[in-house]
């Protein structure tokens, strides 16, 4: 008869479950087994695969030592309850996981490596990933053209050190774990922000130019407590390209540069981010625009770009004007006629100037 059916008629303690995590001593070792005491419910045994895959652990314990383990099979042909400590440990470690991120808990990790998207740590023995995405401001690479390879010089920076990090996110069935520095400081910043509205000017300092824009850095509205050890976070905003100037942005380092300082207005304040705008503190060159180019009138532009939709052209230095796609017929015969850097005589099909647009056709010559 089997133990489970003598425990189940002599309505004793029932053997564990497989997949249960329990504690043991450690009352016996050999060369590839481990033999535990888990008291009423018998004698455990760590052997085979999954003694080796704990081996370096179970070699620098000894005898009377106590150990969490997880239930393989409750019962062998010798009687013995078969044990992992690995797996168990595996497991214990993301409940832990779990709860530190139930708990909102702030931790420090040590970066191990880095790639392009980011760095890797290791959390109880977990691989964990922080992406560039989830860095502090300070921390994040601040990379002109988003060349990849620069992008990886400046994360391999982090290698060796502690950050103070949040679990971002984490699914023990998929092995995934995620993390988070700025997180930590969402709240502190959300309570900065408050004293902040779209419409406020602020200036700062320009901390880095990427392709999509500029990073700025201001001086936050806050008076610090004199007991306050906290280092209140950096507050920054971004100047997406498209509202660095009136005109059309290729390269951003053209208007600002590392180092300058710069007034800006807030546009946009959502999800802990504040969005500036250098442009909507300069003279918008489309008003009164009406009054010196009319419908019908043929001015000189020239190409600056192509795109799907057709190719801008420059009409004076802050203003550009589209000529569509259906003016080819495709936009292999678009480019085939037209040349970049190159001036044409078009007709002002029409101008509106809230929207900021202009069309226009390629003028005929008589």
């Amino acid at each position: 008869m089997v133990m489970k059916n003598i425990f189940e008629q002599n309505n004793l303690i029932k053997p564990p479950a497989i997949g249960e995590i329990i504690e043991g001593k450690i009352i016996g070792k050999g060369s590839a087994a481990v033999y535990l005491d888990l008291g009423k419910i018998g004698t455990g045994i760590i052997y085979g695969k999954e003694f080796y895959e704990a081996k370096n652990e179970l070699k620098k314990m000894k005898i009377g030592d106590k150990v969490f383990t997880k239930v393989v099979e409750p019962e062998n042909e010798e009687g013995y309850i078969e044990l992992s400590m690995a797996k168990a440990s595996k497991e214990l470690a993301w409940d832990e996981l779990k709860r530190r991120q139930e708990n909102d808990e702030v931790f420090k990790v040590k970066i191990v490596g880095a790639n392009k998207g980011g760095l890797l740590a290791e959390v109880s023995g977990i691989p964990a990933f922080l992406p560039a995405s989830q860095l502090s401001p300070s921390n994040y690479p601040k990379v002109e053209n988003g060349d990849n390879q620069k992008i990886l010089q400046a994360l391999q920076k982090f290698v060796g050190k502690e950050l103070e990090i949040k679990i971002f996110d984490l699914n023990p069935n998929e092995g995934k774990l995620i993390l988070s520095e700025k997180a930590k400081e969402n709240e502190k910043i959300k309570d900065i922000l408050k004293n902040y509205k779209v419409g406020d000017i602020v200036e700062g300092e320009i901390t880095g130019v990427v392709d999509f824009g500029a990073f700025v850095k201001f001086p936050v509205q806050e008076e610090k407590p004199e007991d306050e050890e906290d280092i209140v976070p950096q507050l920054e905003g971004l100047i997406h390209i498209s509202e660095l100037d009136w005109q059309l942005v290729e390269d951003p380092t053209e208007i600002v540069e590392t180092g300058n300082v710069v007034k800006a207005k807030i546009i946009d304040i959502s999800n802990n981010k504040v969005s500036l705008s250098l442009k909507a503190l300069k003279k918008d060159p489309w008003t009164g625009i009406e009054e010196k180019y009319k419908k019908g009138d043929v001015v000189k532009g020239k190409i600056t770009k192509f795109n799907p939709f057709g190719a801008f052209v420059q009409i004076s230095p802050k203003i550009q004007g589209l000529c569509h796609i259906s003016q080819f017929g495709s936009q292999n015969k678009m480019e085939a006629t037209l040349e970049l850097g190159k001036q044409y005589d078009f007709q002002i099909i029409s101008i509106e100037p809230a929207e900021h647009r202009m069309s226009l056709k390629l003028a005929k010559a008589e």
